[in-house]
């Protein structure tokens, strides 16, 4: 007891029937396949078909893998382009950070050692001037002629008056 379609089913059919044969059609006379099976790989597929299959069946199934992996390939490459952006970024972060800490100590090294070799000038050239200072005093008061003598002098001649 089969059961009979109904007419609009075959209908249908027929229908779908006819656009796949157009399909097909359209698809055998377009220039790139034509020119694909007069070369020598087109005509070995054409004598074997069931290799065609199996070659169509793979490349579709194949597909869907082949994409998840370059859409992994392309995701790790920005990842690692975000990355190495970051750590560059972090590394030229801290190494200016180190490089203004050096300058810095740098800085205040320098002003300690300016500050230490101007308050050595001066007391050496105190020192110095001193010490040259106290030579050159027995010197005057054998001459008669002492400035510190003359001073003392004039100072005395002012309490007089």
């Amino acid at each position: 007891m089969a059961k009979e379609e109904p007419p609009s089913a075959s209908k249908d059919l027929q229908e779908l029937q006819r656009k796949l044969s157009l399909l097909i059609a359209s698809v055998q006379s377009n220039s790139k396949v034509v020119s694909f099976m007069q070369s020598p790989v087109g005509q070995y597929l054409d004598r074997h078909p069931f290799l065609t299959l199996t070659l169509l069946v793979f490349v579709a199934v194949s597909a869907v893998p082949v994409g998840f992996f370059l859409l992994l390939v392309v995701l790790t490459s920005l990842a690692a382009l975000v990355g190495v952006i970051l750590l560059e970024g972090l590394v030229i972060s801290v190494g200016g950070l180190s490089l203004l800490c050096v300058l810095c100590g740098l800085g205040f090294v320098s002003l300690v050692m300016s500050a230490t070799i101007m308050v050595s000038y001066m007391v050496v050239s105190s020192l110095i001037n001193y010490w040259f200072s106290l030579r050159l005093l027995p010197q005057h008061n054998s001459s008669g002629d002492c400035p510190l003598a003359m001073k003392s002098a004039h100072i005395e001649g002012l309490y007089q008056e």
